[in-house]
């Protein structure tokens, strides 16, 4: 039970948690029990946890209503250019606590909660985690629509509203078992249906050719329904709206079996359009060029797109006669999050072509100009590359647009290089070894103004290598737009104690502009500041280990080094390289029980596709492990291991703040950015990792002395490939990698099975494409310098304030601000829309807005 806080304390409460007053609590405390009465239609008596977690969440959207409405009236009435970012994942988490503290209205939900008698972290902890993604993509989503909303852009999220998110992880014996999510069982009070938005979506059919044009016929229609969730910026009372799509029957769906007296079959067959949005695909970077995916990515594009052109029209209220589109690239900007809503750029076309009946060139100029994309990966299993015959009969009449678009970029390349025939193959969009597919992300690139990486590392492979063709033509299309992450739900919310103590170090300015975090240096070497930030981590750790002792009944040691290892399960993020580690580590407390150690709890957490065998193999072998080192008496409190269940955004904000060591280990060229290791690195940890990803700038920020670095870079890396990669070598050469994996293949962590794990080590001999061996070596002696600084607790302290003094370019804020002025053509505002409660002043608000754009 949370305790009142005392008045020394409410006057110390800094405002980034917002203010207690009286009457805010007094009027919290209405809203609750009315909400518990009239909404829940309950009392005291019979309220269930559940139910007072509703009651509270319905209050706090009360406070969100009237700044919703009078956002989207604001909008209306000053018509700004209005920004649509396209994803097939928003991986939202919980919402409650979020919309408390960017409507500063935590410290008085608090202090009414606590007055009811009732425990805040019970209630928060009844919500479901939204997870509809499946990891960073979806997440940073989310955290762009925080920003997004918090700098006062008119912008809006769009996406599918997976009736089953992410898969919830059991582990069971150490091997991963799938459970589905069923997130909404209980209802979801921060969405709002509008059934009178409703909007038909076409497929299959046939192209029927007319002297008016072509005309898409006899296709089965399939509705999509909106579901509204309101995003509140920061302290600025905008609230800004993520439109998620339902999937819905027609109510004459299959008829014709009506109609030969089948009326139980017809509406049993309803679910065959209504699956379209029943669950996300549960793969990360990886694509499987499913029926129902394709279904998916069609549906969100041909839905959303209806919706921004009504929107455009609306706004074109006052003029007479037909709408023209000039002005559509000047007022609408689309942001293609990787290549899943790639459909749009056809659909565009189709409707300004065939419905709105614009001339082929005048339509793609302006289709051009519109969009921008995204490129969240180099691994070549996770482009996008869908085969033409799937697309003839599911989509014929796109098929026809994307082969007209081909034909005019291949006429253009052949043109400016007449005669180079590889090149026109390598740039076409249809690619015909192996069957003729659509390549994706050459489409994307082809019908955008815009292309960018999110990492400048990873923006160089793009241009340098990946598309490297598509660079030397349009070499200006090409950008790089660093990631970020949220500092309201990445500090305020998951680490209140540091927030507020760099609060009153620095004041709360660094909360809507986190450069200001660099203030911190001037604290290094300050005794009192350095003991803070200390005490501020070893809270956290005895908060995480007390939750750790309680679902995984192992015993804990707080003071251990927590080295921390969470993301998805993939071979390239080399979960195994740390599991030779601790293989490693095991073997020398074995070999010499007395000698110094220090020691480390290893957490790793995260999730396999459920048809990615290897990976599950690879959890497999980390509980395996850690069933024996933790029970192994020899070993003692110097090293445990956790498997980390189920890890999902409501775990992150639970174990980053928690942690000593991040881990970020991809191998050099793969990771196309990393945000986990922003979230670490803002909160107090410091990081072991390659020169990979985001990675490269968090060590230009804090200097790399001040980061663990080790292993291969990007060009030692190509160098290997060119050369081959001999993993035998280093396996010889390396007495303790070969113990290790003698001792992994010979069934030492797996006695009842001792072949159970020979795929695994036959992958890191045979094909490890991600060259484990060949960084071991570096890995170990990193890991060392890690236990060595760790024993000095004063200047590993000094190293994490220059870590979090150093991550405000990670912040989403800075990377939305660069996206808003270097490619949709908008500029950040600090308008603040005048609250529900303050007369509505139009003219004030529109000379507010012209003053400030």
């Amino acid at each position: 039970m949370a305790t009142p806080l005392t008045d020394q304390e409410k006057r110390k409460q800094i405002s980034i948690r917002g203010i207690v007053g009286v009457e805010n609590v007094a009027e919290l405390k209405k809203g609750f029990n009315r909400h518990l009465h009239f909404t829940l239609v309950k009392d005291r008596n019979i309220a269930t946890p559940r139910d007072y977690y509703f009651a509270l969440a319905h209050t706090v959207r009360d406070h969100l209503v009237g700044r919703w409405i009078r956002t989207q009236q604001f909008y209306y009435e000053t018509d700004p250019k209005r920004v649509y970012y396209l994803s097939l994942e928003f991986y939202m988490g919980r919402t409650l606590q979020n919309t408390m503290i960017n409507l500063g209205l935590q410290n008085a939900c608090d202090e009414a909660i606590y007055q009811l008698g009732l425990d805040m972290e019970d209630l928060e902890e009844m919500e479901e985690d939204a997870g509809l993604g499946n990891g960073g993509l979806g997440r940073l989503a989310a955290c762009f629509l925080d920003s997004m909303a918090t700098l006062g852009l008119a912008a809006y999220g769009y996406g599918i509203r997976y009736e089953y998110g992410i898969f919830n992880q059991k582990i069971k014996e150490g091997w991963q078992v799938e459970e589905a999510d069923d997130w909404l069982r209980h209802g979801n009070p921060w969405e709002k249906a509008r059934p009178e938005y409703m909007l038909p979506v076409h497929f299959y059919g046939r192209v029927e050719e007319s002297k008016e044009g072509a005309r898409w016929v006899d296709t089965q229609v399939v509705l999509a329904m909106p579901y509204d969730t309101p995003i509140p910026g920061y302290m600025n009372n905008t609230v800004n709206t993520m439109r998620l799509w339902s999937a819905r029957a027609p109510n004459d769906f299959n008829l014709k079996d009506f109609n030969v007296g089948d009326y139980i079959q017809a509406v049993l067959d309803r679910n065959l359009a209504e699956n379209i949005s029943r669950v996300l695909y549960p793969n990360d970077n990886f694509f499987e060029g499913k029926e129902l995916r394709l279904k998916q990515e069609y549906f969100v594009v041909a839905a959303t797109l209806q919706d921004i052109i009504r929107r455009f029209k609306i706004s074109k209220k006052g003029s007479t006669g037909p709408v023209s589109f000039d002005s559509f690239p000047e007022k609408v900007a689309i942001q293609l999050n990787d290549t899943h809503p790639a459909m749009a750029i056809p659909e565009l076309m189709r409707v300004f072509v065939d419905i709105e009946k614009l001339d082929w060139d005048t339509a793609w100029a302006i289709t051009k100009r519109t969009f921008a994309y995204t490129n969240h990966t180099v691994l070549p299993e996770a482009l996008e590359r869908w085969p033409v015959g799937l697309l003839e009969t599911l989509l014929p009449r796109h098929l026809q647009i994307i082969y007209r678009i081909n034909q005019g970029h291949l006429d253009g390349i052949g043109a400016l290089f007449p005669g180079d025939l590889n090149r026109i193959r390598r740039m076409s969009l249809i690619e015909e070894d192996g069957g003729k597919r659509v390549n994706m992300a050459h489409l994307c690139i082809v019908g955008s103004h815009a292309v960018n990486g999110v990492a400048e590392i990873h923006s160089n492979i793009i241009k340098n290598d990946v598309f490297r063709d598509f660079s030397e033509l349009e070499p200006d299309k090409f950008q790089n737009k660093t990631n970020g992450i949220t500092p309201r739900r990445w500090l305020l919310l998951c680490n209140p104690g540091l927030a507020e103590l760099i609060a009153e170090a620095i004041g709360e300015g660094y909360v809507k502009d986190l450069s200001q975090l660099q203030k911190l240096n001037e604290l290094v070497n300050d005794d009192a500041f350095i003991r803070d930030v200390s005490n501020v981590k070893q809270e956290n750790k005895g908060k995480f280990s007390q939750y750790l002792e309680k679902e995984y009944k192992v015993n804990i040691n707080p003071s251990s080094m927590f080295d921390v290892h969470v993301k998805r399960i993939h071979e390239y993020k080399r979960q195994l390289l740390n599991c030779l580690h601790i293989v490693t580590m095991y073997n020398r407390i074995k070999k010499n029980p007395k000698a110094p150690f220090v020691p480390r709890t290893v957490i790793i957490g995260g999730k396999a596709a459920p048809g990615y065998h290897m990976a599950k193999k690879i959890i497999k072998l980390i509980t395996a492990v850690g069933h024996v080192v933790n029970k192994d008496p020899v070993v003692g409190s110097k090293l445990k291991v956790i498997y980390l269940e189920n890890y999902r955004v409501s775990l992150a904000e639970k174990v980053i703040p928690a942690t000593d060591l991040s881990e970020q280990i991809s191998t050099a060229g793969t990771e196309a950015s990393g945000t986990g290791n922003m979230k670490f690195m803002l909160n107090g940890a410091l990081t072991i990792g390659t020169m990979d990803g985001a990675n490269v700038e968090m060590a230009e920020e804090a200097g790399e002395e001040n980061m663990f670095i080790f292993g291969m870079r990007v060009e030692d890396v190509a160098e290997m490939d060119v050369q081959g990669y001999d993993a035998v070598t280093y396996y010889n050469n390396i007495p303790e990698l070969k113990q290790a994996v003698d001792q992994i293949q010979g069934g030492f962590f797996s006695p009842g099975q001792p072949e159970l794990f020979k795929d695994v080590t036959n992958m890191l001999f045979n094909h490890d494409r991600f060259k484990v061996f060949a960084d071991y070596e570096g890995y170990i002696k990193c890991q060392e310098k890690v236990s060595q600084l760790y024993q000095n607790p004063k200047e590993w302290t000094q190293m994490v304030i220059k870590n979090i003094a150093a991550s405000g370019k990670f912040s989403s804020d800075r990377t939305i601000t660069d996206y808003a002025t270097q490619v949709w053509g908008v500029e950040p505002t600090d308008l603040k829309i005048p609250p529900p409660n303050e007369p509505h002043n139009n003219k004030a608000v529109t000379t507010a807005l012209l003053v400030n754009s």
